[in-house]
Parts: C-alpha cells; structure tokens; sequence
C-alpha cells in the first residue's frame, strides 16, 4: 500500500524541480504555521500572538526563497567554499530573521520597542527553523544528485550491453564470407553462370539481412529458420547431398523471439566440424519445441562429435559457442540454459533453453 512519504520522495515527484520546490516550500511553511498557532492558542496565546506567528512565518518564507537562490549558487563552487559560505550566509540569515521576527512582535503587541535581549530571545528558533530548512534543502538536491548519477550509470549500461550486442552480432565469419565468394569465383571459371548467380544472390540476400536488422533486435523463430535455410541453401551449393538439413519446428513457438542470427554460428560450426572433413557429409537437424513456459531450441549434427574434434568448442575465427553464451546472457540473464554434449549415437549436440517471449522488449528487427 502506497504511503505518503512514497508519493513524497518518489522519483516523479522530482522530476519537476521547480514545482517540487514550491509544493514543498508551500506545504512547509503552511505546516510550521499550523503547528505554531495551535501550540500558542493551546498554551493560551491571544489573537495577537498568533498573528505575530503569521507574520514570522511569510518573514521565514522570504528568508528561505532569499537561501535557496544563495544555496544554489554555492553548489557549483568548491566543497570548501561550499560549506563555509553555508555557514556564513545561515548565521546572517538567523540575525536577519531574529531582528525582523523580534521587530514585529513589538509592533503587533506595542511593546516598549525593538531590544537586545527581546532579538536574542528568537535567535535560537530562528536558527533552528533556518538549519532544519537548510539541511532539507542540501538533503533533497544530495537525493537527486545520487539519483541522477545513478540513472547516468544505468543508461551507461545499457549503452554498454547494447554495444556489446552489436559487437557479437556483427561477427560475421570470415570464412564463411571467403568460402563462398571462392566457390562463385569456382563457378565462373568454369563457366556455370548458373549456379554463380545463384549463389550470389542468396549471399547478397543473406548479407543485406545481417546489415538490415538492428544488431540488438529480437525475430521471430520462424524468421530465425528462414534466414538459417537461406544460409544453407548458400552452402548446399558447396557440398551439395553431402549436407543434409532437418528442421523441425513446433508451429507453437513460431512466433516466439530470440536474438537475430543467434543460431547462425552454431550452424555454420556443425558444417566445418561435422560435413567439411567428412566424404559423406552430415545431417544438421534444427529443433524448437514448446516446454512449459520455456521454448527449447537444438542444433545436432551426426558428424564425428566430442571425441574425434576435442577442440570443438573453441571456434577459430571467434564466432562460437562463447558468443552466443554471451549473447543469451546479455538477453536473458539466469533466465535461459545453454549446454553442449554428445550424441549417444555419434555427432553432436547444442541444446539452448529461452523463455517463451511473443513481445520484443527493445525494438523490433527490420
């Protein structure tokens, strides 16, 4: 249940300064009024008293706007200055107060006249009126401050995370960039114009997606799958029966998101290790299925697995398995699983677990 003092001290109460400033200034002196009336009609006070009261409160008033614009020059000067001027500027502000204050007791009650000691005897209120209004005042703009920088650290983060999310998605394999360009200049050699269109416009298909989409965006698996066919349709052009693709998606998560080309390395990382060194190639099986409220997503292959290529899982040209952990963590923190193993039968597996997510939290891919 929400109280006053959350209404108060929240951050859109601030975030107005000026308005908080008034609201706050208004309701301060209002209050200080209030209580000082009932406290002197409650020890007996005539009318008379508490209009002195009323007029020491509009005095206090101008005071302290007179302390918050002086206060709010200081603070842009050195920590020192800051302070002593504080100081300095509080003790001349309590005089003037207790002079005032005292000056206007004698004319609404036509005293004798304004005297020494009648000043020194609203000295120690005035000063504790003014000191509990500056330290307030240095309270709430510390308040803001912190939370200021706070929000500079967050919104530094996120510039972070986000820059880091570029940095991932932009590294493209080199030698998938090289293999292919080499086996169009294959085909042109040897005259199958064909087939080199053909995969030059897959490539530049492919290559205008990974530059249309924004590097932190999220897809669809369905789009997911399609840009994974259309990358192995590139490569099928290079080992033809030898790679052999199997998706099976669940219709159930097909529009579920995750990070664009997240599965692209794993892909591309199953071709060199389980078709490249082998005569008769390999299957690559693509999954996605629905579990719970998590969508579970597997990239198998039936090539040698684990035991044959003990490095697997360092990739050499740095787009691998540390990428993507690095992504799923960037996007989901401990909410998602990422394991590695073998096949019992031979090959090898990835197994990633995400939650099951139909809405893009940052901004949609291109």
């Amino acid at each position: 249940m929400a109280t006053p003092a959350d209404g108060l001290f929240s951050r859109p109460f601030f975030e107005q300064k000026n308005r908080a400033f008034w609201l706050l200034q208004a309701a301060g002196w209002s209050g200080y009024l209030v209580l000082r009336s009932a406290s002197s009609l409650a020890n007996g006070v005539s009318l008379g008293g508490v209009a002195t009261i009323v007029i020491e409160s509009i005095i206090g008033y101008c005071i302290t706007l007179l302390l918050s614009a002086l206060y709010s020059t200081y603070r842009k000067l050195s920590r020192i200055a800051l302070v002593l001027l504080t100081i300095v500027t509080l003790a001349v502000a309590t005089v003037l107060y207790a002079f005032l204050d005292a000056f206007a007791f004698s004319l609404v009650n036509q005293s004798s006249g304004l005297t020494l000691t009648l000043v020194l005897g609203t000295v120690f209120l005035n000063f504790t009126v003014l000191a509990g209004w500056s330290a307030l005042y240095f309270g709430i703009n510390f308040y803001l401050i912190i939370e200021q920088q706070i929000d500079q650290m967050q919104a530094l983060e996120i510039q972070a995370s986000s820059a880091q999310l570029a940095m991932l998605r932009y590294q493209l394999n080199p030698h998938f960039l090289f293999n292919t360009l080499n086996s169009i200049s294959t085909l042109v050699l040897l005259k199958q114009t064909e087939r080199a269109n053909a995969m030059l416009s897959r490539l530049s298909s492919f290559l205008r997606y990974t530059l249309a989409n924004e590097p932190t965006a999220q897809v669809t698996i369905a789009q997911e799958v399609e840009t994974l066919k259309l990358y192995m349709e590139i490569e099928k052009m290079r080992f033809e029966d030898r790679l052999r693709p199997i998706f099976d998606i669940d219709p159930r998560v097909a529009k579920a998101r995750l990070p664009s080309l997240l599965l692209q390395p794993l892909v591309e990382n199953a071709i060199k290790y389980a078709v490249t060194p082998r005569e008769d190639g390999a299957e690559i099986t693509v999954a996605a299925r629905l579990n719970g409220d998590k969508v579970q997503i597997d990239v198998s292959d039936t090539g040698p697995g684990l035991i044959e290529t003990a490095k697997r899982s360092g990739l050499s040209t740095g787009v691998g398995l540390t990428n993507i952990r690095d992504r799923l963590a960037q996007a989901y923190g401990a909410e998602h699983r990422f394991e590695t193993r073998s096949n019992p039968g031979g090959g090898f597996r990835v197994e990633i677990e995400i939650p099951y997510q139909l809405n893009e939290p940052t901004r949609e891919a291109a």
